[in-house]
């Protein structure tokens, strides 16, 4: 078409002609003009980003610009191939060397079809240049690791090894120091090793005077040396399964293949061989209680066995003589059994008596049977002489499948062929059937003993699955049958010598003389969801049962002879059976096996027929029933026939098959017997007596109601043959359009399995109707919308029951399949194609359906022309038609010929209503691709290729395209937040819809029909509450951005000049903009980032009227990846108010970020000054903000944490697939996107249930993602890897010299935001090339702004300090050379503004002290050569050598030093926890003059102290470290609210004291640098407090938490802050309410170290703080193998001596301790008693034996700063022996009060309390006590006080013995009154015994009293 009509449809006028691609020109050309952003003036106004321009009229722009008019490497970009298309025709691959067709030479209609859809070529219509993009050929890992050879490996500090540590001192500097009083070292060694060290190379222009810009210039220049160009070439591609862009080419359609496994039969041998024996082999699935697979018959007979039945098989064909077979498994299950059964040929008796000489004869007892076995054999022979075409059963066995898979079950493995016969066991396993793996097992030959004898009444099926499922043998076992021996191995790729079940030739095939293999047909256990592609038409019958009981005569060894009848003659019995082994390949007839004696015998038998091509009504199944006479009789037939039965195989066009119950008619049937005749006989009154089942394996015959009657009725119309019966009804003229639409509308009750089997049939013939429709009785019939509809429900209900064989577009791979490979459009003749020149085996016949039209009729009645003058109806897509035909057939011809399937889709698509428009619009991908592949074939039939692109296609067509694409527009925008599934479906289905059109249609009307999508998407969201103009871009770009390019994102920079780069580069710069909106949504990177989120709360401005967020569809669109995993609803944009930050996912925001990125470093350099230039400082700051996202996203990891993250996401990704497994009707990806996004709405034609399991349609995808990668693939990965850090990092710090050249004039935060970015730059694992070039730019940046640091933020300064300090101990040398001279240049500036450098030596000496005391990695050599390094320039710097700046930096190198030496001690007892704690106590206590240091260091305790679980410890690291801050708070300023000091935390603990400033005269806070750490502030102080009360927490000490408190709530309240206020009391109300439950503290010990091989430990106590429960064994082993480790190796011997020690307290103190807290906190004395006699002995007699008591105090109060703390002073008290007695009696005397007044009670404790209190066997019990100490009166007078308290407490300890038998016999049940009672009696013994003991008063002890005076008093007191 020329020119688009004016008379076009209404809504075509609404059509704009604007494409997004004209949207980046005019960006980039605003981009590109020196006024950025400003706005122009003039009339021309730039279009906002949000609006669609005009698009050009491309055809007429191309035709009026001729190739040579613009030169130049962006010329490719606009020409577009007009070689695109091509047309293939691929030949169908046949995996037979004969043909699998039919032998006839007429063909049935139905055959002939389906031969048609069988046996064509594939049509393949492509795009030849499609290879080079994405969308076909994946930029797969190949392709990106060939683009990466030869990349240098970076060099990273984290994969550098460690230079080796110092070796082991010697022993006289090994010992440990006592760490509290030694000084720190002298400043003499220090300075003595630092100078005796070697320096790092110094930078040759680190002392030169630069000017600024010769400084930006040089470090420009060395930054682009070494630069990767291909920045997108070191990034991992995209995941191929999740490319949203990716359309993969689908599979080619094949057969069905489960799982095989090939079974060998080696040999079959009995004890005695004297008849030929036959097997069979075939599975059973005894869960589904089905025979999954057809039988495959053997025969291992000797030649001489065989010999006996030749008369009855002359002929033998080879393909009988197989002994091996290929089973198929689709369902592997644990319950699927290989059963094999044995037969014979038929002889007189019993199967039991047949069997009898197997089992108990021997082939070596030839001798002894030897006249029995000649007798047998002649009986056997005489038998298959006179019987042998007959077979009775005979054994059985069944192999348990899973015991070869799974190894297990006791079965022989071996290979050799020992007779070793080993029961195989049966055992039912639970297992799942993710075990049951049959592709890939170990090979297993297996020996069978255990036969079992059939039974002539057990059978069936039913039966043989009740013998497997209960494993229930039968009674008589064949004990003398010789081993079976099979093979069972996984089936090769293509075996050698196989035929496939219609005994045709598998290729390969070398040699047809060589003994084949056979393939078993699989009768799946459930549906198999894949269409038929080859010819195939079999039969199976199984005889079941014949009931004969009711019959006259002899009847009695019955066998069934089954015939395949082409009529009524005996003479048409069709040679259509299958021979099973041994015999001719096919035959006439077959016979069941006879069970002897037996009326009513079951059958087994399997018949294996091969259906002919043309079936008819005559074609039937004949059953002829005989008594077959075992014995020879005179006058009596081998076979008398007992019944005759038949089944006709046709019914109104349908095979018939399924289960039958059949009357046996007695007599033999008429000429004529398929009319049943009213005199004929019938066995039991003809009722049904014989049982038949029939069952088609046809790829012909469907076997379903709804689709044979549609087929029918199409064969009806084509043939012309009215009338004709179907059923009940007679399909006439008048009603064939009627019953034909019925059909259609009733496919969708037609079984899914079978619409699928036949899917390309159904197909075809749907848009054959379509395109062809028929003509009846002169009319055209139009069916196009019932074609249509069907076809619609069709696709939709294939898609809804198949979710698990769908691509990541929601499209099924069968009906893609189909659209690619199988559907073209029918020809009436053959028609070549133009410009495709064709091979002449092909022939354009190709082309040619063979498909009789209505024009055609059946040779029987119908006339040749048909009369059309009654009406006439035109095609509503062309209604141009010529008005008068020359001839009737010519007209129909012409109207049939008319109709185009792409214009009847178009139309009934725009016209369909209600559920069918929603099933094309669920599936909207199938008649998209459907039309595509449809305009493709017809423009190469017509020869249209060649003609203007709007002349392709007629005007009416066109419009249909608009409307659609109209509607569905419409409905993506109306329906985006209710059904979110199908939006997203539908979306990418228009995407690709329209990326096809722009190879076939007019390219401007395509780039109309995106502008009028987008209109409509943002008018309907405008509406709404949203704002979508961002997405509905990238949307727009999903598909548009292959137009101007022809390949894909990532090819786009591989193939194109560099530079087209940089103007693609300029085309996407607004894509800047775009990700600096979208950063709150940008998955953050960082583990701790409170700049990150400082920065993104910031970027929230209101001067920021643009600002909106993008959805994750969006992000993935721009950046050419998959559309991810969104947590937002992915239509929806908040507003700016309000608005709520949705994430995007890190694979999302990774890929979003390195777009940025290659932009950036792509585009003009002066173009991206002059945007910058024009940025707000909020946008300034989300720039860099965006920069340090880039930072973190990209940094390097080592190869292990890859190979870690890769393991992780592969386990999410098996999750998600196992979700996908067990979902509704969605898929688990989308399901979970569903779920994240909280909506609850489903689509219409989802399901219902929200998890279901649907095993049946589960389809399992290996996973291809390899985790196990080899080391040269990881060391590859990790150069790459660095590669890409490295580059990612440089072109962030390209970007922060841009920033800081252009931003210079502005303000400090800027400034500040740029150093903040470098310092986290330096922070990360950078490559030593990045480091150098960032210390550059931060030399440039002090230089140029040193204000920056050392005027405005300390942090700042304090922070970089950390990092230079930190790459100061790298191990690589450059970095430390770099390093080295920013600090020392840091130094100097901060000197040259002040004439000191305080502030940079107070930083720089803390982060020294963090550094050393958090980072385990700290190399302390590589840090003693930077301050070398920094020591030789001070000393080589002529310009200050004669200020006091290099004595200044000497003093603090020096210092530095010594923290170093402290290091080293340090980590020497890295393992000793004390030690280490220790040291850091040793240098806090140093720092004592600077607080900011030992701020640092209290810190740095606690942080180890929590690391260990030691939080009591902790939180009074944290308690000192806020009196510290306290105190230095008070000297600053008076504060009443503020505590006043460490007086204020002595409630806390005692030990607090020690942080009291030292007077102000020596320090003072005013000066600068000194308590200039955050801290040191109100809020730091509240910080400290509120983390110790946290820790306190944790230790359970909730009343000290109350006493933190105490302190902070005044704080609080003087602030106003109520919220606070709130939470502490809520704190303390939940602490105090928990007081009650039972808490454990610490277990202290007293460790004494003894020996000189402790050093200056020797002789020293400590009392050691051990978690509660504690043993005094454990912290033995624990200190004997820390001090008997290699570090205390010495000859001299060493010993330590641990006791466990308890809190003692002084009486008084007892009266304020009363809380179990209280008698656990503040502990500074401790007590341990020792046992001894005063002959040397522990332990003696109770006369003899004494106690000390050792009382010790330490120098602070646990719990302290430390865990173990020295033993100060030490005091000793010695008990006599009765004092002695005197503590054990009130001991026992309490725990017996304890035991009666417990709360519960515990029975048991009391009676064992008790049982040692009145046991008056008990070894020094108390009744040995009494009479020790209490039978005599003492004869020193010093006693008889002792005397006299011992005697009060055993009268007290007989009271609590009562009471406590009091309260026992309260307690016991009555199995225990008898031990009361012995209770009761051993008291009463006990308190007779010492009545007189205790009541004996001593006279002297009263007399003196008495006697006593109040002079005598005072005598005494003389």
């Amino acid at each position: 078409m020329a020119t688009l009509p004016s008379e076009r449809r209404a809504f075509a006028h609404k059509i704009n002609r604007t494409v997004a691609s004209e949207v980046r020109k005019q960006v980039s050309r605003e981009y590109g003009s020196p006024q950025l952003s400003k706005k122009r003036a003039g009339a021309h106004q730039p279009v906002p980003l949000t609006e669609v321009v005009e698009p050009v009229d491309y055809e007429e722009y191309v035709s009026s610009h001729p190739p040579g008019a613009e030169p130049g490497p962006l010329r490719q970009l606009l020409e577009f191939p007009s070689d695109d298309l091509e047309l293939l025709l691929q030949e169908r691959e046949c995996t037979t060397i004969e043909p699998p067709v039919p032998e006839e030479d007429s063909l049935d209609p139905r055959v002939r079809d389906a031969l048609g859809v069988y046996t064509d070529d594939w049509l393949i219509i492509q795009r030849k240049y499609q290879r080079y993009s994405t969308t076909q050929t994946p930029h797969n890992s190949e392709r990106q690791r060939e683009k990466q050879k030869g990349l240098v490996k970076q060099t990273f500090e984290l994969d550098e090894a460690g230079i080796d540590r110092q070796d082991e001192q010697d022993d006289s500097k090994r010992h440990s120091v006592s760490l509290d009083d030694t000084p720190r070292g002298s400043w003499a060694s220090s300075i003595f090793d630092l100078k005796n060290s070697t320096p790092d190379a110094l930078l040759p222009s680190v002392l030169e005077r630069t000017a600024a810009e010769d400084m930006d210039r040089r470090n420009a220049e060395n930054r682009q040396q070494c630069r990767h160009a291909d920045l997108l070439g070191l990034y991992p591609v995209p995941d191929e399964d999740e490319a949203v862009e990716r359309c993969a080419i689908p599979e080619v359609p094949k057969e069905h293949s489960g799982q095989r496994i090939m079974v060998k039969c080696l040999a079959l041998k009995f004890e005695i061989e004297i008849e030929p024996i036959f097997g069979s082999l075939a599975l059973y699935d005894v869960r589904e209680k089905k025979k999954i697979s057809e039988d495959f018959h053997f025969d291992l007979n000797s030649d001489q066995m065989k010999s006996l039945l030749r008369p009855h098989s002359p002929h033998v064909a080879i393909s009988t003589l197989a002994r091996s077979t290929i089973f198929s498994i689709t369902y592997p299950a644990p319950d699927i059994f290989l059963v094999i059964k044995l037969e014979k040929v038929l002889q007189q008796g019993d199967i039991g008596e047949c069997c009898e000489p197997y089992m108990v004869m021997k082939e070596s007892d030839s001798t002894k049977h030897k006249e029995k076995l000649e007798k047998l054999r002649a009986q056997a022979e005489q038998m298959c002489t006179r019987l042998g075409r007959y077979r009775m059963p005979f054994a059985w066995t069944a192999i348990h499948l899973l015991n070869i898979v799974s190894s297990v079950g006791g079965l022989d493995r071996s290979d050799s062929d020992s007779d070793t016969g080993i029961n195989q066991r049966f055992e039912r396993m639970s297992v799942g059937e993710d075990m049951c793996n049959f592709t890939n097992f170990r090979p297993a030959t297996l020996t069978v003993t255990n036969f079992f004898k059939q039974e002539g009444d057990r059978l069936s099926d039913e039966d043989l699955y009740k013998f497997l499922a209960d494993m229930r043998r039968p009674s008589s076992v064949l004990r003398r049958l010789r081993p079976l021996k099979i093979d069972i191995s996984p089936a090769p790729e293509a075996p050698h010598y196989c035929l496939s079940p219609e005994l045709l030739h598998v290729k390969p095939y070398p040699d047809p003389r060589v003994r084949p293999t056979k393939e078993v047909l699989e009768f799946p256990a459930r549906y198999v969801y894949t269409p038929h592609t080859t010819y195939r038409n079999l039969l199976y019958v199984y005889p079941q049962s014949v009931n004969f009981s009711s019959r006259q005569g002899s009847v009695r060894n019955i066998a069934v002879k089954v015939q395949f009848m082409a009529g009524e003659d005996p003479s048409q019995a069709m040679p259509v059976i299958f021979g099973k082994s041994s015999c001719a390949e096919f035959y006439e007839e077959a016979y069941t096996p006879v069970i002897y004696h037996n009326k009513s015998p079951e059958f087994y038998e399997e018949v294996k027929m091969k259906i002919p091509a043309n079936l008819t009504d005559n074609h039937h199944l004949l059953f002829t029933f005989y008594h077959i006479s075992c014995q020879p009789k005179q006058n009596t037939p081998l076979e008398t026939p007992v019944g005759y039965t038949w089944i006709p195989l046709m019914q109104h066009g349908r095979l018939r098959t399924g289960s039958f119950s059949l009357p046996v008619s007695v007599e033999k049937p008429p000429p004529s017997y398929s009319v049943q005749l009213p005199g004929m006989k019938w066995v039991d009154n003809h009722k049904g007596v014989f049982n038949v089942e029939v069952k088609a394996a046809s790829s012909v015959h469907t076997q379903d109601p709804h689709l044979d009657k549609f087929f029918t009725l199409v064969y009806v119309l084509e043939e012309y043959s009215f009338p004709y019966r179907l059923k009940d009804v007679i399909i006439t003229e008048a009603n064939v359009e009627a019953e034909l639409k019925a059909s259609m509308a009733a496919l969708k009750g037609a079984l899914l399995d079978t619409c699928v089997r036949f899917l390309h049939q159904l197909m075809s013939k749907l848009i054959l109707l379509i395109v062809h429709p028929p003509v009846i009785a002169g009319q055209i019939v139009n069916l196009g919308r019932a074609a249509f509809e069907a076809m619609a429900l069709l696709v939709n209900q294939i898609h809804k029951n198949l979710e698990g064989n769908q691509d990541h577009h929601g499209r099924n791979n069968l009906l893609s399949s189909y659209i690619h490979y199988c559907f073209h459009l029918p020809t009436t003749e053959p028609l070549p194609p133009p410009c495709v020149p064709l091979p002449s085996s092909v022939g354009a016949a190709s082309y040619d359906l063979p498909i009789q039209y209505a024009t055609l009729s059946r040779a029987t009645a119908r006339p040749s022309s048909l009369l059309l003058s009654r009406s006439k109806s035109l095609s509503n897509s062309n209604p141009d038609l010529a008005s008068t035909p020359a001839t009737p057939d010519e007209e129909v011809q012409r109207i049939i010929g008319s109709k185009l399937l792409h214009e009847e889709l178009a139309l009934q698509w725009v016209v369909s209503t209600s559920t069918v428009r929603e099933a094309s619009l669920q599936q909207a991908w199938f008649f998209f691709q459907l039309m595509v592949k449809s305009m493709s074939h017809h423009l190469f039939l017509s020869s249209r290729l060649d003609l203007p692109r709007r002349q392709r296609f007629p005007d009416r067509f066109v419009d249909d395209i608009a409307a659609l694409v109209c509607a569905i527009s419409a409905d993506i925008a109306s329906r985006y937040h209710k059904d979110v599934e199908l939006v997203e479906r539908l979306n990418s289905s228009l995407a690709f819809f329209l990326n096809d059109l722009l190879s076939l249609m007019d390219r401007g009307f395509v780039f109309n029909l995106i502008r009028s999508y987008y209109k409509q998407v943002r008018a309907q969201t405008q509406n709404s509450a949203f704002s979508c103009h961002v997405q509905d871009q990238g949307v727009v770009s999903m598909f548009e951005l292959s137009v101007p390019f022809r390949q894909q994102h990532f090819l786009s920079e591989m193939l194109l000049h560099p530079q087209v780069r940089s103007h693609i580069a300029q085309l996407y710069l607004p894509l800047i903009p775009i990700v600096m909106e979208t950063l709150p949504q940008l998955h953050d990177f960082t583990d701790t980032s409170p700049q990150r989120v400082r920065h993104a709360s910031a970027l929230v401005d209101d001067s920021d009227p643009d600002n909106g967020t993008i959805s994750q569809s969006v992000a993935m669109a721009i950046a050419g990846s998959p559309l991810p995993h969104s947590k937002a609803h992915p239509f929806t944009l908040p507003s700016v108010a309000g608005r709520q930050c949705s994430a995007l996912s890190a694979e999302c925001s990774r890929t979003l970020l390195v777009c940025f990125l290659w932009v950036w470093k792509n585009a003009d350099a002066g173009l991206l000054e002059r945007w910058v230039s024009d940025l707000s400082v909020p946008q300034i700051n989300r720039l860099l903000d965006l920069l340090h996202l880039c930072l973190s996203c990209f940094e390097y990891k080592k190869a292990l944490q890859r190979i870690n993250s890769l393991t992780f996401k592969k386990s999410q990704d098996m999750k998600a697939r196992l979700e996908e497994a067990i979902l509704g009707t969605i898929g688990a990806r989308q399901e979970m996107v569903r779920r994240c996004r909280g909506t609850t709405d489903r689509s219409p034609y989802g399901g219902q249930e929200n998890v279901r399991w649907r095993k049946n349609v589960t389809h399992w995808r290996q996973n291809a993602d390899r985790v196990d990668k080899t080391k040269a693939e990881v060391e590859q990965e990790s150069v790459v890897d660095g590669n890409l850090a490295t580059e990612a990092a440089l072109i962030a710090l390209d970007t922060l010299e841009i920033i800081t050249v252009v931003m210079s004039e502005l303000k400090e935060s800027v400034l500040g935001g740029v150093l903040r970015v470098l310092l986290h730059s330096m922070a990360g694992n950078q490559s030593a090339l990045f480091l150098q070039h960032c210390f550059s730019t931060q030399r440039a940046l002090v230089y140029k702004f040193p204000e920056m640091l050392f005027e405005e933020d300390t942090e700042l300064c304090a922070d970089l300090c950390l990092r230079l300090l930190r790459h100061c101990s790298s191990s690589v040398s450059s970095v430390r050379s770099h390093a080295s001279a920013s600090l020392y240049l840091l130094m100097r500036q901060n000197f040259e503004i002040g004439n000191n450098f305080a502030r940079v030596k107070m930083q720089v000496t803390m982060s020294l002290s963090s550094l050393v005391g958090t980072s385990t990695k700290f190399n302390e050599e590589h840090l003693r050569r930077s301050l070398k390094t920094i020591l030789t320039y001070a000393e080589d710097d002529l310009e200050l050598r004669d200020s006091p700046f290099p004595e200044q930096v000497q003093d603090l190198v020096f210092n530095l030093h010594m923290i170093l030496t402290d290091t080293v001690k340090m980590k020497e007892h890295q393992q000793d926890p004390e030690m280490l704690i220790d040291l850091m106590y040793r240098i806090a206590k140093g720092y004592q003059n600077s607080p900011d240091l030992r701020l640092t260091w209290l810190q740095n305790m606690a942080g180890k102290h929590s690391e260990r679980g030691n939080h009591a410890e902790a939180a009074h690291c944290l308690v000192h470290s806020a009196a510290l801050v306290a105190e230095y708070l008070n000297m600053l300023e008076d504060c009443r609210y503020l505590p006043i000091g460490c007086v204020s935390f002595q409630s806390i603990s005692s030990n607090v004291l020690e942080e009291s400033a030292v007077s102000d005269d020596i320090l003072s806070p005013e000066e600068e640098g000194i308590c200039s750490g955050k801290y040191f502030s109100e809020s730091g102080l509240v910080g400290l407090l509120e983390q110790a009360a946290a820790s306190f927490n944790m230790a359970a000490m909730y009343e000290a938490i109350n006493e933190v408190y105490k302190i902070l709530c005044p704080i609080h309240e003087a602030n106003r802050d109520f919220k606070k206020l709130a939470s502490v009391h809520g704190k303390l109300q939940d602490n105090f309410l928990i007081l009650s439950k039972l808490r454990m503290f610490g277990t202290y010990f007293r460790v004494g170290f003894y020996g000189c091989r402790f050093g200056d430990l020797d002789e020293q106590e400590f009392v050691y703080k051990e978690p509660s429960i504690t043993k005094l064994a454990e912290i033995s082993h624990r200190l004997e193998v820390r001090f008997c480790s290699a570090v205390y190796v010495s000859v001299t011997q060493a010993y330590l001596q641990i006791t466990y020690v308890e809190p003692f307290f002084d009486t008084y103190e007892l009266k304020e301790r009363i809380t179990y807290f209280d008698k656990n906190y503040n502990l500074r004395t401790f007590m341990y008693c020792t046992p001894f006699t005063l002959d040397g002995r522990a332990h003696g007699d109770l006369h003899e034996q004494y106690k000390r008591k050792t009382i010790l105090t330490t120098s602070h109060a646990f719990p302290y700063i430390k865990t173990r703390i020295n033993v100060i002073h030490k005091e000793e008290i010695i008990l006599m022996p009765m004092e002695v007695a005197i503590e054990d009696m009130q001991k026992k005397t309490q725990e017996l009060a304890f035991a009666t007044h417990q709360d519960p009670a515990d029975s048991k404790m009391l009676q064992m309390v008790l049982q040692g209190c009145v046991g008056t066997t008990v070894n020094q019990g108390p009744l040995e006590v009494a009479q020790v100490f209490l039978s005599e009166i003492p004869e020193d007078p010093k006693l008889f006080r002792h005397h006299n308290k011992l005697r009060l407490c055993f009268k007290d300890l007989t009271k609590r013995c009562e009471d406590a038998l009091r309260k026992n016999k309260s307690l016991i049940g009555p199995d225990q009154k008898e031990y009361h009672r012995e209770l009761e009696r051993n008291y009463t013994k006990l308190r007779e015994a010492l009545f007189p003991l205790i009541n004996r008063k001593i006279p002297q002890l009263y007399r003196q009293l008495n006697s006593l005076s109040r002079s005598s008093f005072r005598r005494v007191e003389c």
